[in-house]
């Protein structure tokens, strides 16, 4: 059931998209420990390369609001196959996401997957690379 209110919101969210450059609208939706679910979509510029993708909108708008703990995350675009982030959105997952978290894909015909936030991005780049210490807020 969690699933599939998580995949309607990213759905819903997929409507919001600004993408007059590739037409490809995609909808993330964030279910954070507290049972609130947070979404995004992407947002295109003339400029390609400050465009925003919808995993990364739904999860930045997230910590604005507050929100540190997330158990879930989905994303859906009108694809043939359920639709995978991007590297740059995997890694900022992975900054916040648990390697166990669950990561739903799907498209608007109703498919949709489920794979580990630890399948996606088997060796992230963490604080841990760099940072001696402690840094959670």
């Amino acid at each position: 059931m969690q699933e599939a209110r998580l995949l309607y919101a990213a759905r819903e969210a997929m409507g919001h998209a600004h993408v007059p450059y590739s037409g490809f609208r995609v909808g993330a939706a964030v279910l954070c420990r507290d049972g609130s679910i947070v979404t995004g979509c992407n947002v295109e510029n003339a400029s390609y390369g400050l465009s925003m993708c919808a995993e990364r909108v739904a999860i930045f708008r997230a910590i604005a609001e507050g929100k540190r703990q997330f158990l879930k995350l989905a994303v859906v675009a009108d694809a043939p196959e359920p639709v995978s982030p991007c590297g740059a959105c995997r890694q900022v997952m992975a900054e916040f996401f648990p390697d166990e978290a669950l990561v739903v894909l799907g498209n608007t015909q109703g498919n949709s997957t489920q794979v580990k936030m630890s399948e996606l991005l088997p060796r992230p780049f963490s604080a841990s690379s760099f940072l001696k210490g402690d840094i959670s807020t």
